[in-house]
């Protein structure tokens, strides 16, 4: 018979935290195993203790060698699913072999001392993935929970961010939470770099009102198909960038010629903008913008792109399509709700031989821009695109979908 393994998370209240089901298994346990900074919460068990460290791997064959008969117990912090041991090492030995007994995830407690949601918070472990691999997620997002890691503590993580121009975030270290010399720090990461914590600690970075993301330049720029965390974005409607692969396709659909002039209707932060520049270089490209915070987004991105062929305009489409020069190509990526006056303008003022492309998110807008563009010239390309971009997570690839959008093009004849 195999050996049945008993997952139990606590607190840092240790046994007097556990349910009276928790503190009868680990008194009958005959071994414990867990990382030595919670092993130390019990200090009171006879039971043969084994440390658990970085190496997973190495806790998997420990857990096979352990003879059969023996009673197994596996302790760990909080809650054992939530970016703990557990889901590893079910997927690695089987979970029909386990028994889980969580305990409030020091997480879940964090949040509550200072007072905030973790709805939409961005949340890892710097155990299992290390501050280089989610920088990019951090730079990006409002709030951030972290579980810090012996090498990756709060003072080198405030210290890391600062460094790479990430200032825009108070921070919060909550120590030893539960327990008697429980601490919560608040303040600036210039302030917390320079401070020591307690090993068990969660780390909290809340995004200060109207700050924008910073960018994060490659040491490479691609002439299309950046990507989205190139371009600063405006805060909180980052989400609303035309993504990396849906821009490649495009530009693409736009067979932009070099020298040729691109209106970029809508153009938000100016993503699709930037990149049209670059293709048409040496033409010119006009990114159409009406929102004042936008406009200036588009200006920031073009010039830390080192984009020279790019002239944003800050304006309401079609009223200042009157004094551009006939576009080569045009895409719409901010329709608002004057669909048939926007478009019929945008169509009336492009070139013969031109295309013109269209990105709408919603079902509504697809079938109005559809029904627009069919109306005009009666033969309409129509795109969905999908994607989802690899994650890796505990050594297994996973895939994170980027919601779908769709993409209307439509070609003018050259004349004859």
């Amino acid at each position: 018979m195999e050996t049945r393994i008993h997952i139990i998370g606590v607190g840092p209240d240790g046994a007097a935290g556990l349910t009276a089901r928790a503190r009868e298994l680990l008194t009958e346990a005959d071994v414990v195993f867990g990382a030595e900074p919670v092993l130390a919460l019990v200090p009171e068990l006879r039971a043969e203790r084994h440390v658990l460290g970085g190496d997973l791997l190495e806790a998997v064959n420990a857990l096979n060698a352990v003879p059969a008969g023996q009673r197994v117990a596996i302790l760990a912090a909080g809650d054992p699913l939530f970016y703990g041991v557990a889901r590893y090492l079910c997927d690695r030995i089987g979970e029909d072999r386990f028994d889980v007994l969580p305990h409030v995830s020091s997480m879940q407690m964090a949040f509550a001392r200072v007072k905030e949601t973790w709805d939409d918070a961005y949340l890892t472990d710097l155990q299992t993935h290390p501050l280089e691999t989610v920088l990019d997620r951090i730079r990006i997002a409002e709030t951030v929970g972290l579980f810090p890691s012996e090498t990756e503590g709060p003072a080198v993580v405030a210290r890391e961010l600062l460094a790479r121009g990430l200032d825009y975030f108070r921070a919060y270290v909550c120590e030893n939470l539960g327990g008697r010399d429980e601490r919560v720090t608040q303040g600036e990461l210039s302030e917390i770099a320079e401070m020591e914590f307690a090993p068990l600690n969660v780390l909290i970075l809340k995004r200060k009102p109207g700050r924008p993301d910073r960018p994060a330049l490659p040491s490479r720029l691609r002439r299309f198909g950046n990507p989205d965390d190139v371009f600063a974005q405006s805060r909180p409607k980052s989400g609303l960038i035309t993504q990396a692969e849906v821009r490649a396709i495009a530009l693409a659909q736009l067979a932009i010629p070099i020298g040729g002039v691109v209106w970029d209707v809508g153009a938000g932060s100016g993503s699709v903008a930037v990149e049209a520049a670059l293709l048409s270089d040496p033409g010119m490209v006009y990114a159409i913008e009406q929102d004042a915070a936008d406009y200036h987004l588009i200006l920031a991105n073009a010039r830390s792109l080192g984009v020279r062929n790019l002239k944003a305009i800050h304006g309401a489409a079609p009223a200042v399509f009157a004094g551009l020069p006939a576009p080569d190509a045009i895409f719409v990526g901010g329709l608002g709700h004057e669909v048939n006056r926007l478009l019929e303008a945008a169509w009336k003022a492009l070139r013969p031989g031109g295309w013109m492309t269209a990105n709408v998110a919603s079902l509504e807008s697809l079938s109005a821009t559809y029904a627009v563009l069919k109306g005009i010239t009666g033969s309409v390309q129509v795109l969905m695109v999908n994607v989802a971009r690899g994650a890796e997570q505990l050594e297994t690839l996973r895939f994170e979908a980027v919601n779908p959008t769709f993409l209307l093009t439509v070609g003018k004849p050259a004349k004859q």
